[in-house]
């Protein structure tokens, strides 16, 4: 170990020895209680109405899924026990599983599945093609239930094993009922655990008890897919801010396991025999530059090349991971080592020209007012984007205002329409694990379908017509010729920008046995020796 994290790490025992004192005490035995330490706080407890990976992360804990995918991205059932397609294509029959229940111990039913599809895909880019392509949905009985087309729709089973935000979990019909605009105020599902929302302290800890009730799957486990027996009593979720805090307590054995610790902290966990160390998700994940189509500037085309042609990957990358074996500058949209990688159309954001961005500003409509940039503080992966996307956009010629938030009030503003001078926002940036944007239609940023978009709302028939025929096409070399098209309009219009593909290692302490890789962490199955 090097001198300069011999200090840092005796340093933070000291301070891990007061705030973890308190913290980390509780009435449950070692082998019974998980402790856990997110990449940031749970505040928003509805996986539908954010793409927030911590309410994802949640989901998983509570909810399940009538299909899943597995670490070789086939669909497999996971509530559903049976299933058919009718010839012609058009009529998805699906049997759920006997014994399934909710939380609250009523017996899960097939109007509970098809209320959840309805919120589901109210909201998520992949569920609105769904719907889009949806003639009904109706009950045959209590545990069986149809999907019903308008016309051949090739990802209907893909759509509903969507692995990452938004995931299609599924809640009690009455739970579902609530409009997906709309907060969920009870928190019953029908997965491996139950969330005590009585003891929840947002920025302190969030709880989970084992569902005695859950009725797993005999299959293998990979990723989302299979078995998922809760081995812990409880989950606890502990919220540490401090990052040498979090990692001086897993090397002392206060905590079990590290979601996502920076960069720079890794050696030292690495050099530890009591800690594992492990990318959990090989494809790792891709940072987005997003810019609010609503307002000016960026209501202008012109000012969003400007903006295009002033970013870079490799200063995003730098000033957050730092390292290059956990990065790499990536021209494809849809993720460099997948089928539908293409450098096309990319080169504007993979080096900045202040040229061109300067011209493309002055032809603008840009009235010199100080564009709203939302930083989040509380991050490490994604605290240093927004400095950075103010120090190049400044360099092109926009005026500043940079704004530092903690991510969830970020997650929470981002959602709002109004303008910038009354707490909405030009510019923010954030991060999407590769699983959410292996394809056009299951990538969020590709919506240009206006209100309907995700936040930031492009709005852009061309780019939904290309959607649409990509939707529609079963031909995997057509399939790549048109993912390179809407890729090539993407950077055209600037629905986004990708700033670079990025890997992230979680740890663990080396006692655990049974942790699965995946999109997201899963805490199933997971174990004490």
């Amino acid at each position: 170990m090097n001198s300069k994290l011999t200090r840092k790490f005796a340093l933070g025992v000291a301070a891990a020895a007061v705030s973890l004192g308190g913290m980390l005490a509780t009435p449950a035995s070692a082998q019974s209680t998980l402790k856990v330490v997110m990449h940031s706080d749970l505040k928003i407890v509805d996986p539908i109405w954010t793409t927030a990976y911590m309410s994802r992360n949640y989901g998983y804990m509570v909810y399940d899924t009538l299909f899943a995918m597995d670490e070789k991205l086939n669909i497999l059932p996971q509530m559903v026990g049976d299933y058919k397609i009718s010839g012609d294509k058009l009529t998805y029959t699906f049997t759920l599983r006997d014994g399934l229940k909710w939380h609250d111990g009523k017996p899960v039913t097939s109007a509970d599945a098809i209320a959840s599809i309805k919120r589901w895909g109210s909201k998520d880019s992949m569920g609105q093609m769904l719907m889009k392509f949806t003639k009904e949905m109706k009950a045959v009985n209590d545990g069986t239930f149809q999907l019903i087309l308008n016309e051949p729709f090739g990802l209907v089973l893909m759509a509903l094993a969507k692995p990452s935000s938004n995931v299609p979990f599924m809640m009690p019909e009455r739970i579902a009922n609530t409009p997906s605009k709309d907060q969920i105020s009870e928190y019953i599902g029908s997965g491996p655990f139950v969330f005590k929302d009585k003891e929840w302290k947002p920025g302190d800890k969030a709880i989970f008890a084992k569902f005695n009730d859950y009725k797993s799957r005999s299959e293998t486990s990979s990723w989302a897919s299979g078995a998922k027996q809760a081995n812990f009593d409880r989950v606890e979720w502990i919220s540490i801010k401090d990052h040498q805090t979090a990692v001086n307590a897993i090397m002392a054995g206060e905590i079990d396991f590290i979601e996502s610790p920076p960069t720079d902290l890794l050696p030292l966990l690495k050099d530890d025999n009591g800690v594992t160390v492990k990318n959990l998700n090989p494809l790792g994940l891709q940072y987005m530059f997003r810019l609010n189509h609503l307002h000016p500037p960026f209501n202008d085309i012109k000012a969003r090349r400007a903006a295009l042609a002033a970013i870079n990957q490799e200063d995003f990358l730098k000033a957050t991971i730092g390292n290059p074996e956990y990065y790499k500058v990536c021209g494809a949209m849809f993720i460099c080592g997948t089928p539908l990688a293409t450098n096309k159309g990319a080169d504007i954001v993979l080096k900045s020209d202040f040229k061109l961005a300067k011209k493309l500003l002055a032809e603008s409509s840009y009235d010199g007012r100080p564009i709203v940039i939302m930083q989040s503080t509380d991050v490490d992966s994604l605290n240093n984007l927004g400095p950075v996307a103010a120090s190049l956009l400044k360099k092109a010629g926009f005026k500043i205002d940079l704004q530092a938030m903690d991510w969830q009030t970020l997650v929470s503003r981002r959602s709002k329409r109004e303008t910038p001078d009354k707490n909405g926002w030009n510019v923010f940036m954030t991060a999407w694990t590769a699983a959410d944007i292996l394809n056009p239609i299951m990538a969020a940023g590709f919506n240009a379908g206006c209100d309907k978009a995700w936040f930031g709302w492009p709005c852009d028939a061309e780019m939904e017509a290309l959607r649409d025929k990509f939707a529609r096409e079963t031909d995997l070399k057509e399939q790549a010729i048109l993912a390179e098209k809407i890729q090539v309009r993407a950077m055209e219009v600037v629905t986004h920008a990708h700033a670079g593909q990025w890997y992230r290692p979680s740890a663990w302490r080396a006692n655990l046995t049974g942790v699965l890789s995946g999109p997201a962490p899963f805490f199933w199955n997971v174990a004490r020796k």
